[in-house]
C-alpha cells in the first residue's frame, strides 16, 4: 500500500496545503499545516496555519486597537517580521491572490486603518509572526524524501479557523482514503 505519491511527481502550486507527515521529525513542522504562497525555481514560502503564538496583534503593533486578534507563528524564519492573508481584497488593495478567494498580503496602512476604526477582522485575517522558507530546491528534496503531503483542495473555512488543534487531522480526514488513517495516528507513536 502507497500512502504517498511517487518522488518528483507532485509539484505544489501557491495555495496548496502542505501538511507534515505524522512523524516529522522536526519541531517547527509537527503536525503542522502550511499554506503555500509561492513555489519557483528561486524557493518556496508559506505559512504554518495551526501554530498559534503566544502573542496577540494589538502587542506587536504600535497601534491602539481594542481588538485580540491572535497572531500564529508562520515558520520559523523571520520572526520578527509580520504577514497576512485575508480573503477581504475588497477592503485591502495589492493582495496577492493564491487562490480559492484567498489573499497574501497587502496595503498594510489600509489594514491599520481598519483596526483602527474598530472593524472586526478576525474572521477574515490571519496574522503570522516568520514564515516557512524554502531554499531552491529544497521543498521538492523534502517531498521526494515524503517530508509533506500536498493537498490541492485549499478550504477558506479551513485556512481561518482558529480551531488550530483540529486543522491538520480535518484536512487529512477531508482527503479521505490512505490519508484519513493518518488523522488518528498518535502522535507518539510508542503510545499505538
Amino acid at each position: 500500500m502507497e500512502f504517498f505519491p511517487k518522488p518528483g511527481s507532485v509539484n505544489p502550486e501557491k495555495g496548496s496545503f502542505l501538511l507534515s507527515e505524522p512523524f516529522l521529525p522536526d519541531p517547527n513542522f509537527e503536525r503542522s499545516v502550511v499554506l503555500l504562497c509561492e513555489n519557483n525555481d528561486d524557493g518556496s514560502f508559506g505559512f504554518v496555519l495551526n501554530k498559534p503564538s503566544i502573542l496577540t496583534l494589538s502587542e506587536v503593533l504600535d497601534e491602539e486597537t481594542a481588538i485580540d486578534i491572535p497572531l500564529y507563528v508562520g515558520g520559523p524564519v523571520q520572526q520578527d517580521t509580520l504577514h497576512f492573508i485575508h480573503r477581504r481584497p475588497d477592503l485591502v488593495d495589492e493582495a496577492v491572490p493564491l487562490g480559492n478567494g484567498i489573499f497574501w498580503g497587502g496595503n498594510f496602512e489600509q489594514v491599520v486603518a481598519l483596526l483602527r476604526s474598530g472593524i472586526y477582522l478576525d474572521e477574515d485575517f490571519k496574522f503570522f509572526i516568520g514564515y516557512s522558507g524554502w531554499s531552491e530546491g529544497q521543498l521538492k528534496r523534502e517531498l521526494e524524501e515524503t517530508s509533506w503531503i500536498v493537498s490541492d483542495e485549499t478550504d477558506p473555512e479551513i485556512v481561518f479557523n482558529h480551531d488550530s488543534d483540529q486543522i491538520w487531522g480535518n484536512i487529512l480526514k477531508k482527503m479521505g482514503g490512505e490519508f484519513k488513517m493518518f488523522a488518528n495516528y498518535p502522535q507518539d507513536p510508542r503510545l499505538n
